[in-house]
């Protein structure tokens, strides 16, 4: 697949913002700085959205995000992966391939080849399996540490183990039919990684996210990650009524426990600090904060979500600032370290979430839609069983069948697409929905040519519905998701600054979030063409110089 090359604009904005560059200006702008970066920083916002981080700079220019901006590269008009939820959209970051070369299309899937969980009998098993990469598979979901069995918890969660592999349980996996045995999150990533690819350079590599199954960024390997620190945000908030999500106050806690990792790393030691190994070369972080900020009607006394469209309510601006406050202490500490010359902080998000006008919210209880397509599946077919093998709606729909034939997924396609009701708004009150809330839908053949696979691929959604805007499928109080392919989903924030970076550059052309991966790569002076995705994509290195 084909992907436009676009270069900086050399264009002079007259307020003395840069929106492209001269070869002169870039020179001028690189003085001091090498073609080359040591070590690399990268920070996903999980829920950010470039309109988000504009209008904070502009409101705060002396932030440390305003800082960042204005110490490299502001890619205006860059976009995620679609499906846009966390796992395709940090494995694009890390890869630079996109769900159908990855074959990650969400967190929690369907495969047509593999066997299920608790399989042993292989030969007289049926093919079909969930392929669940959440806090599902921990041997402990309740427990941050994914049940390690640290005491102390959760203070002392910065001693949870750099291999959480070794905590996932295997009971939980698809199992392989070639080997009846289970398969790894990392095993069932169909590309490399850029962790691989600087381990085999020699490089140290670090990362942290939030569940242990996230080991699917070390790579087919499994080795990609020195240390993984994966403290699981799903789990039991002690003080707090539910999971690490469920409380935003809760949320900026875990988050700062994941910033005190790399904290650590950036002075050379390991995420618990027990061990002197140097500074990464490859590591970041993602956050969570804004992101249950964007969910939540409320939290701690105030209001979550947007109050405008595009205009961040109080609880959203305060997490805003609290990650400003956060990426300020991780900058400050390169700087302490002398590290700040020699590294790049790349900034994005693995996704945004949709809508950001309030006003458009209709919520969807999306159970008696699949429910109503089983049973007229069941009455035009008597005896047959359940048509939907697995479904996955936040704000698009993604349904995988028990029946693959054109026959069938032609059946869902019309019976979703003929479905009307009521939905609930931002108030509480009912809204008509149509169409099942499905603005487009691909179903068969066209779901597999969307994702540029061949037709009956185990991994590729069977349908593949876009939702209208606003509509988020959910039975409960949440008041915005992701995972859909509207702006507000895709239009996430990219910022490439510090080391080997002119200073100030605004670039408005498109990019997509998967040219990170490449990009690290060029960075460090490695070959990004040793990313198999990278490869297959054709998927450029962003316009840096």
């Amino acid at each position: 697949m084909t992907r436009r090359y676009l270069r900086l604009a050399a264009t002079l904005g007259a307020a003395g913002v840069l929106a492209g560059s001269t070869v002169a200006q870039a020179a001028a702008a690189e003085e001091g700085r090498g073609a080359r970066a040591q070590h690399v920083l990268l920070v996903s916002v999980d829920g950010l959205h470039q309109s988000d981080l504009a209008r904070f700079t502009a409101a705060h220019p002396q932030s440390a995000l305003a800082r960042l901006v204005r110490g490299g590269v502001e890619y205006t008009h860059a976009s995620t992966t679609n499906p846009s939820d966390s796992f395709p959209g940090m494995v694009a970051q890390l890869t630079g391939g996109g769900p159908g070369t990855t074959g990650v299309y969400y967190d929690d899937t369907y495969n047509a080849a593999l066997l299920p969980a608790g399989t042993t009998d292989c030969k007289g098993a049926r093919p079909g399996a969930e392929v669940d990469l959440t806090e599902d598979l921990d041997r402990n979901q309740d427990s941050i540490d994914a049940g390690q069995g640290l005491a102390g918890l959760p203070g002392s969660i910065l001693r949870m183990t750099g291999r959480p592999q070794t905590l996932i349980d295997p009971a939980k996996l698809p199992v392989d039919p070639r080997t009846c045995r289970p398969v790894q999150p990392h095993s069932y990533l169909q590309v490399n990684t850029v962790f691989e690819v600087a381990r085999q350079a020699g490089l140290r590599t670090a990362w942290s996210d939030k569940h242990a199954a996230y080991d699917i960024l070390n790579g087919p390997s499994g080795e990609g990650i020195q240390d993984l620190f994966t403290p699981e945000i799903n789990s039991k908030a002690p003080g707090y009524d539910g999971d690490w999500t469920k409380d935003n106050q809760a949320t900026e806690q875990y988050d700062a426990y994941k910033v005190q990792a790399v904290l650590n790393e950036i002075d050379g030691y390991d995420h618990s600090r027990s061990q002197q190994v140097g500074t990464p070369a490859v590591f970041g972080l993602n956050f969570q904060s804004v992101s249950t900020a964007q969910k939540l009607r409320s939290s701690d006394g105030l209001r979550g979500g947007y109050i405008g469209k595009g205009v961040p309510g109080p609880l959203v601006e305060k997490n805003l600032e609290f990650v400003d406050q956060q990426i300020g202490a991780l900058t400050d500490e390169l700087r302490k370290q002398h590290l700040d010359g020699s590294t790049t902080v790349i900034l994005s998000a693995k996704h945004g979430q949709s809508p950001i006008d309030p006003a458009a919210l209709n919520r969807i209880d999306d159970g008696p839609l699949l429910a109503g397509l089983n049973a007229a599946w069941k009455a035009a077919h008597p005896g047959a069983g359940d048509l939907v093998a697995h479904a996955v709606d936040d704000d698009g729909v993604l349904l995988w069948l028990n029946d693959r034939s054109a026959a069938a997924t032609g059946f869902a396609e019309d019976y979703l697409l003929a479905q009307n009701g009521s939905g609930v708004d931002i108030d509480g009150k009912a809204r008509p929905f149509t169409r099942s809330g499905i603005q487009k839908a691909y179903a068969g053949k066209a779901a597999a040519d969307h994702f540029h696979v061949e037709p009956g691929d185990p991994r590729v959604p069977d349908v593949f519905g876009v939702a209208q805007y606003g509509v988020v499928y959910t039975g409960g109080s949440k008041i915005a998701e992701h995972g859909g392919d509207h702006a507000d989903d895709l239009d996430v924030p990219l910022v490439v600054s510090g080391a080997a970076t002119p200073n100030g550059v605004r670039h408005d052309g498109k990019v997509e979030t998967k040219q990170i991966a490449p990009t690290v790569l060029k960075l460090l002076g490695l070959q990004p063409d040793a990313l198999q995705a990278v490869r297959a994509e054709h998927t450029r290195v962003l316009p840096v110089r």
